[in-house]
């Protein structure tokens, strides 16, 4: 059997969903279950009316409801036609009023907590799910809707909650596997879970593609296929180097270093469950599915080209952090840490040396209270207006000297922080933002002006 996830775009509207249905009948002997995200800007509407509500602004929150539920009404009237569709509406409009009242319920409290939160962003899979299932049944397909939160468990961490693996997989074994040994198609939303208790629960942004990885590795899965709007992933971002190549075939440790410096084709969590089951994941085009795409395997082929991609992650602020009267201080290193996770500020990168230490972090505005924290055990300054350009090849481990080209090719720019040796296969280096789209293309023309036609399209 094969997972297919289908993101936002890819279940955008009515005609989006049909070509899903298109290609999942051209699927079906590989047994799929299908997981697909919310619509396209869903979830960041329903955190605006639970924010809204949460304010006070209840007619504002349930005015953006409504706006919702047409949408929804309108993709699945065009799906389903008269007949299938007045069946489907009770069902849909139930949802809805649930949703109305847990919004009236935030409003009359006039709080929202991270449990009520992941509540109301539960909604866009729950929704796209059903009206997809229901879709399948009306083009032919034997779809059937499995409510996610009934399979995948996890802990009560809401808004990032952790998967609990051993109980999910059970969960799968019992739900899902009946289903497609009776040659069903299960539909399942992405991102959404539950506790033990059955209370709903969300896996972070972006966690779609991590719920298709859990489910095919509970399930034993072939292949895991992501499926966007792009062709796969790049040797860089088209948009700023328009020559950029398609990487036919990639690592899972260099996918998961594009994917976390900013390549945002895939959820950089996504790997993990497949890595430990050796299955392999395709990243494919809706819009395009005749494009073979980008595998990403347990090992990628030998290549003739030192890097497999470069990769940019903008809006980065750097903060320098110097105590020498602390020195070799014990637990030094962990206060600094401690502070970063007391304000749940993630690190990119991090430099040391005898009397201070760099590290940059995503630029948000928790880093005001964070300095102040770490003015506390330290001498602290921030710097925002930063990039990271990440070049990713597991090539790099084994030849000499890929540094002193890189830097040679920047002589002109100014390089604030430099990472290599980590994972091996990766160098990392900070400069000024404004400069970052320059920097990308003049490394792209110098290392993918002749590529390896095996590893790249």
């Amino acid at each position: 059997m094969i997972v297919m996830k289908f993101g936002g775009t890819s279940v955008q509207d009515s005609e989006a969903i049909g070509r899903v249905a298109q290609i999942v009948k051209g699927r079906l002997t590989d047994r799929p279950v299908v997981v697909v995200s919310a619509m396209s800007k869903v979830t960041d509407s329903l955190l605006a009316m639970g924010k809204a509500a949460g304010a006070g602004d209840r007619k504002g929150a349930l005015k953006l409801a409504r706006a919702l539920r047409e949408r929804h009404y309108e993709t699945a009237g065009e799906l389903l036609g008269t007949a299938l569709f007045t069946e489907f509406h009770s069902e849909l409009g139930a949802d809805f009023e649930d949703l109305d009242e847990l919004l009236r319920g935030i409003g009359a409290v006039g709080e929202i907590t991270p449990r009520t939160y992941d509540y109301v962003a539960a909604f866009g899979e729950m929704l796209s799910s059903k009206i997809v299932a229901a879709a399948f049944v009306a083009h032919g397909l034997p779809g059937t809707h499995v409510d996610s939160r009934q399979c995948l468990v996890t802990d009560a961490n809401y808004t990032r909650a952790v998967p609990q693996f051993e109980e999910t997989n059970q969960r799968l074994q019992k739900k899902v596997k009946p289903l497609l040994d009776a040659a069903k198609v299960p539909v399942m939303g992405g991102f959404i879970g539950s506790t033990r208790a059955g209370v709903t629960t969300t896996i972070g942004r972006g966690g779609s593609d991590f719920s298709a990885a859990i489910f095919g590795a509970g399930l034993d899965a072939e292949r895991i296929e992501i499926w966007t709007d792009v062709d796969g992933m790049m040797t860089t971002d088209p948009r700023l180097c328009p020559d950029a190549r398609r990487i036919k075939v990639i690592s899972f440790d260099e996918a998961a270093e594009l994917a976390y410096f900013g390549a945002k084709v895939l959820h950089p969590a996504t790997v993990l469950p497949a890595i430990q089951k050796n299955i392999p994941v395709y990243v494919l085009n809706s819009l395009n599915p005749t494009c073979e795409g980008t595998k990403i395997t347990a090992r990628g082929p030998r290549c003739t080209n030192i890097f497999k991609a470069i990769a940019l992650k903008k809006k980065t602020t750097i903060v320098d952090v110097a105590a020498p009267r602390r020195l070799l201080v014990h637990g030094y290193l962990k206060s600094i840490f401690d502070v970063f996770n007391d304000h749940e500020v993630s690190v990119d990168v991090v430099a040391t040396s005898e009397v201070s230490v760099s590290l940059t972090v995503e630029t948000n505005e928790q880093i005001p209270a964070l300095a102040s924290d770490l003015a506390k055990i330290a001498d602290v300054k921030y710097e925002g207006r930063k990039a990271i350009i990440c070049l990713v090849g597991e090539n790099l481990r084994d030849t000499p000297g890929m540094a002193a080209k890189v830097f040679g090719i920047l002589e002109d720019v100014k390089i604030r922080m430099i990472s290599q040796g980590a994972s091996e296969i990766n160098l990392t280096f900070v400069i000024e933002e404004d400069e970052a789209a320059e920097v990308v293309r003049r490394l792209h023309r110098e290392f993918f002006a002749e590529v390896d036609p095996e590893v790249f399209a």
